[in-house]
């Protein structure tokens, strides 16, 4: 089986300079090998194609034989690494915890450790006769999630 570690490697000797990173790298026991990379702004088409090939020049096929397959990290899928969710600081996002509470808010911080969402919850002050809609700033340790991923909009 070809090393989840050599792959990775070979990808980042691709990504030095570049604004694109690594999301991800999978390989199934019979040597598929999925790479999952990003950008701010998107991922193009030729990049990916170009990193398909640089890729497959630096893995010897005769030596072991493999199925290669090149993507952008899919944008309804949940964040994989911090860069990700620092992409997103300001947008909407849904975070699934792991007591299966969904919550909606705008991704505030993330940092090595943790990151923030905004929420808004109604709140009805003592003597009010209605309640009114309050920001409420939510912590959350990535192991005390499920997951996040950016929601998406159509208008």
């Amino acid at each position: 089986m070809i090393d989840k570690n050599v792959v990775t490697r070979i990808v980042d000797e691709w990504l030095e300079g570049k604004d694109y990173f690594l999301v991800d790298v999978t390989i199934s026991p019979d040597n598929k090998i999925v790479v999952e990379i990003d950008h701010a702004e998107g991922v193009w088409i030729d990049d990916c194609v170009d990193l398909s090939r640089y890729i497959e020049s630096k893995l010897n096929r005769e030596e072991e034989d493999f199925e290669l397959e090149v993507g952008s990290a899919g944008i309804g899928q949940p964040f994989k690494v911090l860069r990700q969710y620092q992409n997103y600081i300001g947008e909407e996002v849904e975070v699934l915890t792991n007591n299966h509470k969904k919550l909606v808010g705008t991704l505030k911080d993330a940092n090595e450790s943790n990151f923030t969402i905004t929420i808004q919850k109604k709140v009805k002050p003592e003597g009010a006769k209605r309640p009114h809609m309050e920001d409420e700033d939510l912590t959350f340790a990535y192991n005390e999630i499920k997951y996040t991923k950016y929601v998406i909009k159509f208008k």
